[in-house]
């Protein structure tokens, strides 16, 4: 075993070894002095702590979907909706987009990883597909730039639903409702795979997040957050680093770093965004997930790890530098992965990062629990 694996293992020993004895501590601290500078407009708030070539963007609060339940009845979504939930588009019949992507798991799955075709395990964990319009690219690698491209993957990967793209639309065109369907709204008897993308994807950018305290909090109702909450933000924005790389309407920077979980050389090991880019400066990067909902996206990072929020927020705690190469290392093996320079020590203590976690848990919203559709028979 490597001398990088053993610290490895001893970070997340005292990482658990935290979670489990966090919740035996009391705190006492006075959180107002801080939560009253915040109580005012957000353009009066105190600037968070970024380094100088982030090109950073303000929190934004989301809006309620007023027009949410039309959108749901028109044509081309209700028909989206019916083909995400039917498990008729993999070669089994017996899987799903939703099997995946669960409503009432924050369009995610609650597993580390996926669990696809034949029971046969992915490598990765399941994205939300909250606000998934917004995304700037798709999977934990950026490998798709647009959502009917990103269908292409989970359709036809053996692991997941392991059906041929080209045999789909002739699989669908069997059915007498779908056929119809597909008349109604592309007005051609010719069901094509394009067809089908445009539908799910249509379908999928409705999935927004519903407004939280957080968004609440920043159109002026400043009961909506505690005192504590309103503390982690601040040690958020500022002591704790992380609006380096979480930022904005959706807590998120669209970019990839790597935080030193790429298990290079060892069982689980996964290069993230270099298996696309073949760029050794990329081994070990990931997208930067966003953080809304984070209620009911667990288990957390792109391999699953994490299913304790106060887990995750240590794990940055720690810095992760202690898993670098060395000058040697490096120089001998220009692939050996070099966690990103954002990561850093943050020296929290255990209130601090109790009162992250607790802003953390703020902002999710509420969920709508959707009823599946009735899919085509015959």
């Amino acid at each position: 075993m490597k001398f990088s694996d053993i610290k490895l293992i001893l970070l997340i020993g005292v990482i658990a070894l935290f979670c489990m004895q966090h919740t035996l501590r009391t705190y006492t601290t006075d959180y107002g002095e801080v939560a009253a500078q915040y109580k005012k407009p957000i353009q009066y708030w105190p600037k968070p702590s970024i380094d100088g070539d982030v090109n950073w963007k303000e929190f934004e609060a989301i809006e309620w979907d007023s027009n949410y339940y039309e959108t749901q009845e028109l044509p081309e979504v209700m028909l989206g909706k019916k083909l995400f939930f039917d498990p008729k588009l993999s070669s089994s019949s017996q899987v799903s987009c939703s099997s995946c992507h669960n409503p009432e798991l924050g369009w995610s799955d609650g597993q580390e990883v996926a669990l696809g075709n034949d029971h046969l395990l992915g490598k990765r964990n399941t994205q939300s597909l909250y606000n998934i319009a917004d995304r700037a690219s798709y999977f934990w690698d950026g490998r798709a730039k647009t959502l009917e491209e990103q269908l292409v993957g989970p359709i036809s990967a053996h692991n997941e639903m392991n059906m041929k793209p080209e045999k789909l639309a002739g699989k669908l065109s069997k059915y007498k409702e779908y056929k119809q369907l597909f008349k109604d709204v592309y007005h051609t008897d010719k069901i094509t795979f394009n067809q089908i993308a445009s539908a799910l994807a249509t379908f999928q950018r409705t999935l927004r997040s519903q407004p939280s305290k957080l968004d609440k909090f920043i159109k002026g109702d400043h009961k909506a957050m505690s005192d504590k909450e309103i503390y982690g933000m601040h040690l958020f924005r500022t002591k704790a680093r992380c609006m380096n790389c979480h930022y904005g309407k959706y807590l998120t920077d669209e970019s990839f770093h790597n935080i030193g979980l790429t298990y290079y050389q060892r069982e689980y090991e996964d290069l993230g965004l270099y298996h696309i880019t073949n760029n050794p400066n990329d081994v070990g990067k990931f997208k930067t997930p966003s953080l809304r909902d984070l209620n009911y996206t667990a288990p957390w990072m792109h391999n699953g790890l994490m299913d304790d929020l106060h887990g995750v927020v240590n794990l940055y705690n720690s810095g992760m530098q202690m898993i670098n190469p060395s000058p040697e290392e490096k120089k001998a093996d220009p692939k050996f992965p070099v966690t990103d320079q954002r990561m850093k020590a943050l020296q929290l203590n255990n209130e601090e990062i109790d009162a992250i976690v607790a802003f953390l848990k703020s902002m999710s919203g509420s969920y709508y629990k959707m009823p599946r559709p009735e899919i085509p028979r015959q």
